[in-house]
């Protein structure tokens, strides 16, 4: 990535979409999507926005009286100002917590695009805009050869990436950053998540990602000790605590986000 790349401020985020709304990226799995992005939903209806959330693709689940259920759609659902049944908001819920096109071949599924898109314009009838959280990195394969990054590119939302601040983060994020404008959508920003207390030189770190990137972090998150992360860890069940922490963003960063979700409005076709 070029150093004269034009920070995302400044890019052509107001460029017309039928539907507001962001997708959220990671470098890799584990590197706090979840986190993130249920926080970036909180941020979003504090400011007055309607807010729907969506998980198309998860793998890792619990069984419920109503079903498989994964705790990250959960936390996503919880936050969001949008009811939805679970099967609009999570229409892909594997079982086996594995790479997504694995655990689908197990269960003799085949996860469709148009099904996800389908449930997306669901959601984004009745609300202002729609966060999506991907699962595992950019390219994490959800069939023979469909990746994350498909799904990303039917639905055409600007992208946010969380990037996991640990070794070889710098690698991982150039990466992903170019392989999302490769595949032809709007790197809206970035988040780094201190994913490692003995991380050293973090700070130098983000600054080359700072001068890499084009563009300051919308926020930087803290480490979060194992006490503060257990249903991210999976240690007690989604019903108890589906990631009731969360991370509160800086104000800028709430407010860039309202200025990104709010350059598309909703096209709304009908009755929510």
């Amino acid at each position: 990535m070029s150093e004269a790349r034009t920070p995302f401020a400044n890019r052509a985020s107001a460029a017309h979409r039928a539907t507001a709304g962001l997708f959220i990226a990671g470098t890799d799995t584990g590197v706090g999507k979840t986190l993130v992005s249920v926080s970036i939903v909180r941020a979003l209806v504090a400011r007055g926005l309607e807010v729907a959330a969506m998980k198309p693709v998860a793998a890792g689940a619990s069984t419920t009286a109503q079903g498989p259920r994964n705790a990250d759609a959960l936390a996503l659902a919880g936050a969001a100002s949008v009811a939805a049944p679970y099967d609009r908001i999570n229409p892909y819920c594997l079982r086996a917590p594995i790479s997504p096109h694995i655990a689908a071949t197990d269960e003799g599924l085949a996860i469709d695009l148009a099904v996800i898109r389908q449930r997306f314009g669901q959601l984004a009838q009745a609300a202002d805009c729609v966060i999506v959280e991907g699962a595992g990195g950019w390219l994490a394969p959800i069939g023979d050869r469909e990746t994350l990054a498909d799904v990303a590119r039917a639905l055409s939302l600007p992208v946010v990436l969380v990037v996991g601040l640990r070794l070889g983060c710098l690698n991982h994020a150039l990466l992903s950053a170019r392989a999302i404008e490769a595949d032809g959508l709007e790197l809206a920003g970035w988040i780094g998540n201190a994913i490692d207390p003995d991380f050293d030189r973090t700070a130098e770190n983000v600054a080359s990602l700072e001068q890499r990137l084009g563009s300051a972090p919308l926020a930087l998150v803290p480490h979060l000790y194992r006490a503060e992360v257990r249903a991210l860890a999976r240690e007690v069940s989604p019903a108890e605590a589906p990631l009731e922490q969360g991370i509160v963003l800086p104000f800028e960063a709430g407010e860039a986000l309202l200025t990104l979700c709010a350059s598309g409005p909703v096209r709304r076709t009908g009755a929510g």
